[in-house]
């Protein structure tokens, strides 16, 4: 829960930290060029599924051409939720060079470079990537940018032999462990580790610290442009799982792994931005900016009314899980908090909202959790809040500490109820590459794994229902 910062730097500066490698200048330099610039044998040409599960093939840099070209070919129904039957035409993976990064602390000579799915020569719009870089086109039409930061929160544990989980560090039990030096100490080996590979990689990283629940960590890094980020996001969960497991833990981004600990958020830092300038400060010139107190302009109350208005619809992207709502759901935790918003409130500096203004350059979108989409989450979260823009929306004035207007938006209380909040709103089912069916498509699918686990039956149930008539 470290709040990210603005930081402090130049627009030129920042420019030169939007990605891993410069976008080459001339069309003449290669991937292959730029993969034996950085001593890379072997490429891990990577993209999502719908649920964010990252799909690779492990590509030689002499084959880097064909990669190149769009001769890397995938199954798409057997890549998971994305949008193919088994008789569809291959995925091709056509890579993004800005997004080459570097992973030798993994596997020396190893990169990871991010691709865009495509069928039959056209971006496939069904695949995240392209669903989020299809909102920012649209943004862009506006003469607007996304600039988002992200809180990657995650657990780390260890499967126990009757199969429960309990944390990495035996010692790691305290109810209130928040920035405990001690647990972060005992960890130093992994936090440090993923710390050098952001700064290696010139993310920023600027804070480790232990979260809210025992065996929980967090580690940040500088915003970026919205789709940089989200490639950070995919590319950290990777490198987290990865340096986790060759030190015997399990890196987790599930929601809610232990009923009686803090669950597992992922926390976006939303910004627009017309070039340099950046455009949710209200004006100078005015003396207020319209009573709200928060230093906002109208289009950042506007933003911010749109997510509102549309706050249960985009659940079924922030907490996309069924284990997403035993988080929300929660009323404590050990700790005492949850940390995780039950209505759709506004505020200024104060943990309770589901958008937190820290300050007049930014808000904070709380209700998302470890298992979302980077790439959805974004590009439907910036969809609702250009509908407010367009629609020149008005949150009305913001919420006190720990309070929400009686008619906020209850948040989804399920899988099932964010699904059927998605089907009643036609902004956001048609926010997936401008698409209803893809929007129908995710929910029909969202739906059947909510219906897969109520079709199990739990020990709760046993042990409630055996002897009770």
């Amino acid at each position: 829960m470290t709040s990210v910062a603005t930081p402090a730097v130049t627009a030129q500066a920042e420019a030169q930290n939007q990605q891993t490698v410069p976008r080459p200048e001339s069309p003449t330099i290669t991937l292959r060029d730029i993969a034996k610039a950085h001593d890379v044998r072997f490429l891990l040409a990577t993209f999502v599924d719908m649920t964010g599960k990252p799909c690779a093939k492990l590509v030689p840099v002499e084959a880097a051409d064909e990669l190149e070209s769009g001769a890397m070919g995938f199954a798409g129904y057997a890549a998971g939720l994305m949008g193919q039957k088994p008789q569809d035409s291959d995925l091709i993976a056509v890579p993004d060079l800005a997004s080459f990064t570097p992973v030798p602390f993994i596997k020396e000579g190893l990169a990871i470079i991010h691709c865009d799915p495509h069928v039959d020569g056209k971006p496939w719009p069904y695949a995240p990537r392209v669903i989020l870089k299809n909102t920012l086109a649209r943004l862009a039409g506006k003469g607007m940018q996304a600039k988002v930061g992200a809180e990657v929160e995650y657990f780390l544990v260890k499967k126990n032999d009757d199969g429960t989980l309990s944390t990495a560090d035996d010692r790691d039990d305290s109810p209130r462990p928040c920035y405990d030096a001690r647990g972060v100490t005992r960890m130093y080996e992994h936090l440090t580790s993923i710390s050098d590979a952001m700064n290696g990689l010139g993310w920023g990283n600027y804070a480790n610290d232990h979260e809210d629940a025992a065996g929980q960590f967090e580690q940040n890094f500088n915003y970026a442009d919205a789709l940089t980020t989200a490639d950070r996001v995919v590319t950290l969960r990777y490198i987290l799982n990865i340096l986790a497991e060759q030190r015997g833990m399990t890196a987790t981004f599930m929601p809610k792994p232990f009923t009686d600990r803090t669950g597992t958020g992922l926390h976006f830092h939303l910004s627009l931005w017309s070039g340099a300038e950046a455009l949710f400060p209200a004006d100078g010139n005015k003396a207020d900016d319209g009573g709200g107190g928060l230093g906002l302009s109208g289009l950042a109350y506007a933003f911010i009314a749109g997510i509102l208005d549309h706050a249960p619809a985009l659940q079924a992207f922030l907490a996309p899980t069924v284990n997403s709502y035993k988080r929300t759901g929660a009323t404590t935790s050990s700790s005492g908090a949850t940390w995780s918003p039950r209505k759709a409130s506004f505020g200024g500096n104060d943990r309770t909202h589901m958008i937190r203004v820290p300050d007049n350059k930014r808000i904070e979108l709380r209700s998302g959790d470890g298992s979302a989409n980077p790439y959805l989450a974004i590009a439907t979260a910036v969809a609702a809040g250009l509908d407010g823009v367009e629609k020149s929306l008005d949150p009305g004035l913001p919420s006190g500490p720990g309070e929400s207007k009686p008619d906020a938006h209850l948040l989804p209380a399920t899988l099932l109820h964010a699904v059927e909040a998605l089907r009643k709103d036609p902004v956001i089912l048609a926010s997936l590459s401008g698409d209803v069916e893809i929007g129908k498509y995710y929910a029909d699918a969202k739906e059947e794994e909510f219906l897969s686990w109520h079709n199990q039956v739990t020990d709760w149930e046993i042990r409630t229902y055996l002897t009770s008539i």
